[in-house]
This record gives C-alpha cells, sequence and structure tokens, in this order.
C-alpha cells in the first residue's frame, strides 16, 4: 500500500490567533512582536506585501507601521498554546494516526484513505476551521519531505483552495522545476550556498543528485532528503514525539535589574512555569541549572554572565524542591553593582516518571504528599487560570521590574477568566444596552 503523508499548517498562525477575536482585522495588516516587542515574528499576507519582513526589528519599519496603519501585538503565548492544543486535537479526531511537528504544524498518516485524498483534506480544512477558527493549509505527498513541499504551494497558491496532494509522480516533478534548494525543508542558507557551489541550485537537481555522493560530500541528513524528493520515505511517522531531554524557562527583562530580590523573583517564576511542563509531560528530573546575564551590548567592564547547577539527590518534578535549589544558585551567582537583562532556568536529565528510582534515604510518604499538592496546584491553574495559584517565592505584585515588555499584548480570552471576550448587546428594541459575558 502506498504511503500518503499530509502535513496541515495553520496560515500564519499567531496573527490568525489574534483575528480570530478580532475579525475586523480581516484583509488588513496585522503583525506580531516578539519578546520584548522587539522584532516581527509573525505577518500577516497583507503586511508581508508591504515589505515587512521576518524577524525584522520593530524601529526599523515603524514608518511602515505608521504609513499603512498596520495592527501591531505583542506575543501572546497562552493564547497561541491554547488554540494550538484545540487544533491538535481536532486533527487527532479526524485523522487515524497525528504527530504534531510544532506549534502550528502537523504531519498526518492518511495512508488507509485510498484515493479520496483531495476531498477528504478539503473537509478536513473545513472542519478545522469552524472547530477552532484557525484556518489552515493541507499538503499531500508520499513522504514528508514532499508533503512540505505541497503544503507550501497549497499556501502560496489561490488555486489550489488550501490543499494540494502532490502523490503524482508528473506533478511532484512540475512542483521540484519550480522550487529552489533554499525552499526545501531542512536546507538553510549555509547549506544552499554549498550546493550552489556543486552547481545544484533547483531541487529537481538535489532529487536526481547521487545519494551516495550527497553523503560523502555533505552528511546522511541531506541523503535522507534526496531520497524522500523521489519519493522514498525515509522519515517515518512518529505517533509520540520523543522524550525531551530539557526543560528550558528564561526572559529577557523589561528594564534592567540590579537588585538580587526581583531576581529571585524571576527565577522562582521560571521554575514554577518549568516545573509545570516537567509535570504535564510526565518527566522528572535530576539537576538544574540556573543562570543570569548582563547584555551582551554592554561595556566590557559592565559584561557577567555566570551559572550554577545543581544536582539533585534523587529525580522530582514538584516546584518547592527545585525552587530550593534554584535560590541557592542565584545567590550563589549574583553579583553586586551588575545590570542584569535576563534570567533563566534549564531542567536537565529528564526522565519519565515511571523510571523514578528511590534512594536509601528517601522518604515516599513526603514525596507523595507533594505530587498530590503538585497535582492539585495544576489542577486548579488549569481552571481558575494560569497563576491563580503560585508561590510566595514569585512575589505578589502583577507588574514585577523583571517582566517582559508588552504593550500591546492582547487579553488571554481562552485561559483566564478576568480577560474572557465580553459583548456589547441591547434589548429587544435596541434601548438599553448592557454587557453580557460570552457563555
Amino acid at each position: 500500500m502506498s504511503r500518503s503523508i499530509a502535513l496541515v499548517d495553520c496560515n500564519n498562525f499567531y496573527v490568525s490567533c489574534e483575528r480570530l477575536f478580532a475579525p475586523h482585522l480581516e484583509r488588513r495588516p496585522v503583525i506580531v512582536l516578539s519578546n520584548n516587542d522587539g522584532c516581527a515574528v509573525a505577518r500577516s499576507n497583507e503586511a508581508k506585501a508591504l515589505g515587512i519582513g521576518m524577524a525584522v526589528p520593530f524601529h526599523e519599519i515603524r514608518h511602515l507601521v505608521q504609513r499603512h496603519g498596520v495592527t501591531v501585538f505583542s506575543s501572546n503565548y497562552a493564547l497561541y498554546g491554547d488554540l494550538s492544543d484545540r487544533v491538535m486535537n481536532t486533527l487527532e479526531q479526524l485523522a487515524p494516526r497525528v504527530e504534531i511537528y510544532s506549534i502550528d504544524e502537523a504531519f498526518l498518516d492518511l495512508s488507509m484513505l485510498g484515493d479520496q485524498l483531495d476531498g477528504v483534506c478539503r473537509s478536513m480544512r473545513r472542519c478545522v476551521t469552524q472547530w477552532t477558527g484557525i484556518p489552515v493549509s493541507i499538503g499531500v505527498a508520499p513522504t514528508k519531505t514532499l508533503a512540505k513541499v505541497a503544503n507550501r504551494i497549497a499556501k502560496k497558491s489561490p488555486r489550489t483552495g488550501g490543499v494540494l496532494d502532490l502523490t503524482d509522480p508528473a506533478l511532484q516533478e512540475r512542483a521540484l522545476r519550480r522550487l529552489e534548494t533554499g525552499d526545501i525543508w531542512g536546507v538553510g542558507s549555509r547549506l544552499k550556498r554549498k550546493l550552489a557551489q556543486c552547481g545544484i541550485t533547483s531541487a529537481i537537481q538535489l532529487r536526481d543528485a547521487s545519494p551516495q555522493w550527497i553523503r560523502r560530500r555533505f552528511n546522511i541528513v541531506l541523503e535522507r532528503t534526496v531520497l524522500e524528493l523521489r519519493g522514498i520515505q525515509a522519515m517515518s511517522m512518529d505517533d509520540a514525539p520523543p522524550t525531551r531531554r530539557s526543560i528550558t524557562t528564561s526572559r529577557t527583562f523589561g528594564q534592567k535589574v540590579t537588585d538580587l530580590e526581583p531576581l529571585r523573583e524571576a527565577v522562582a517564576h521560571f521554575v514554577s512555569r518549568a516545573a509545570e511542563k516537567l509535570r504535564h509531560h510526565r518527566l522528572i528530573t535530576g539537576s538544574i541549572l540556573v543562570f543570569l546575564s548582563t547584555s551582551r551590548f554592554a561595556k566590557p567592564g559592565a559584561l557577567y554572565r555566570n551559572s550554577h547547577t545543581a544536582t539533585l539527590l534523587e529525580a522530582v518534578s514538584d516546584t518547592p524542591t527545585l525552587l530550593e535549589h534554584a535560590m541557592r544558585g542565584v545567590e550563589a551567582i549574583y553579583q553586586k553593582g551588575y545590570r542584569f537583562n535576563k534570567a533563566g532556568i534549564i531542567l536537565l536529565d529528564l526522565h519519565p516518571e515511571e523510571n523514578y528510582q528511590a534512594t536509601l534515604f528517601s522518604d515516599l510518604e513526603k514525596r507523595q504528599r507533594s505530587e498530590r499538592l503538585m497535582k492539585t496546584v495544576d489542577l486548579l491553574n488549569s481552571r481558575l487560570g494560569r497563576g491563580a495559584i503560585r508561590f510566595g517565592a514569585e512575589g505578589i505584585g502583577d507588574n514585577p521590574v523583571w517582566k517582559t515588555s508588552a504593550r500591546r499584548k492582547s487579553p488571554a480570552y481562552t485561559t483566564c477568566w478576568k480577560e474572557l471576550p465580553r459583548v456589547i448587546a441591547h434589548d429587544r428594541v435596541g434601548r438599553t444596552p448592557y454587557e453580557r459575558d460570552i457563555p
């Protein structure tokens, strides 16, 4: 049976999330900025048409924003993460096998659907949009790499209607002839230049190159790409993503921090978030690294970066234990007189929680109490909104000095009770306006 792999990709995902709760922004230029409102990380098609490039610093495009009335948002990761979960849950109901590739992409194995791929994918596309409000493009092909090619064309060409089936070898040939090597999944700008030096500038030339020569001249990864472009599956579907090797939570501050206490609060907040992710993935950690850093553009005498790693006696996932080690780490590397602009933590030596091994001095009863406490905290935060229950080490204010600058951030419409969308309605004769929560 021939394989049919589909790639579902959310169109301009961050922008689509913002438009979902501001439909008047459809067909208007919209961009989303990175942390601290530094540069553009998402652009609507209308914004791209104005010449706004990816990762361009905001101060360089401010004149375009003002001249063309571009709507600007700060990143709202709570909103994007929740809507991503909704899209992926929808796909898992519509396809037999789903591999989540990123926050806005997923591979589907549609091999069992036979020759009705185009109709099925168009129905799936309508269903995702109807259930979640997020528009998607779908590309289908015998391999993941060709599915990426199909998706790219489906997204860029209005004639496809957002769906393209490249299972036909003749269509694959036409598509690859129009594609440059730099547009192929996994071929970056550096590799594109090296291939050009060897006379390979198009996708069709890369496909027809000798796999053995590619492996000797470059690497085995590019050899797999060549095979995939030929329709030979070299990258299998993976229902369950591999176990994470580390979890990093860090942030560049909205303003410089010089005192120890706000640094402690910032690191405590990062530990709390990372521990929540740890438990969500049913993992435990054996060590934690804490780091502090000044701006890399600071003068030589004002430059400082340091880290501290603590190895735990036994792997854990509870926040209090991780906070204890993290606070010691902050105090060990803090240096008075420096203006810090970034801090973070990395959880290392991760293992599935079922692989926990007790030590000779383990207090199993205490560990069970801690697990029940963390489960309760996570449950309350999931129901009442993130941060509803938090540790005192994180501070009690809602606007700490280390908080990332996000002046244009939209509300967390789907994850925070206080920020639920509201509508203004009128009575039947249109006389009395009143506010009402959307159910």
